[in-house]
């Protein structure tokens, strides 16, 4: 994608314009945390303009900037601090359609930080295998056998929750 704007900063706008609520997202999936999720995005365009990376096209920019959030959201996780932080719900400022969707949310937050990434991928932002695969630079069969693993999970979880 040429950058067509005089100025870094027009560029780095237009991006965050296009990009922002897509990565906040995905942010909140990963850290369960308004304020966390913020932060997480603010990194990954102060990365685009430190970087200012060429891209083939407007797909290569929105492929890297969600492996950006993504790694980085995984280094928040593992800072020690955080893992003795007090969880809170974070899914305030999430909305749901109905409380079933929100309910789902709710377990899809819980799982295992590899399954919910490609299941929110896939499910949330419409993505397909293939893409996933070249986002998250893991093999096809890798995203298929989280999708299944991410799946089996809900399912379970699903099951426990409804009365016998």
């Amino acid at each position: 994608m040429q950058r067509s704007m005089t100025r870094p900063g027009n560029y780095v706008m237009k991006s965050y314009e296009t990009y922002s609520s897509m990565l906040f997202r995905i942010a909140m999936v990963h850290l369960g945390s308004r304020e966390d999720a913020e932060e997480a995005t603010q990194d990954t365009f102060i990365k685009l303009m430190e970087k200012a990376p060429e891209f083939k096209d407007a797909e290569h920019q929105k492929a890297w900037l969600i492996r950006v959030i993504t790694n980085h959201c995984k280094t928040m996780l593992g800072r020690g601090w955080r893992k003795r932080e007090v969880k809170r719900d974070g899914l305030e400022t999430i909305t749901a359609d109905t409380p079933e969707d929100l309910a789902l949310l709710h377990l899809v937050m819980a799982l295992p930080i590899k399954y919910k990434t490609v299941i929110h991928l896939y499910y949330y932002e419409d993505y397909q295998v293939q893409e996933i695969s070249k986002i998250l630079q893991i093999s096809e069969s890798a995203v298929k056998m989280r999708l299944q693993r991410g799946r089996q999970l809900l399912k379970l979880e699903l099951e426990g929750a409804e009365p016998q």
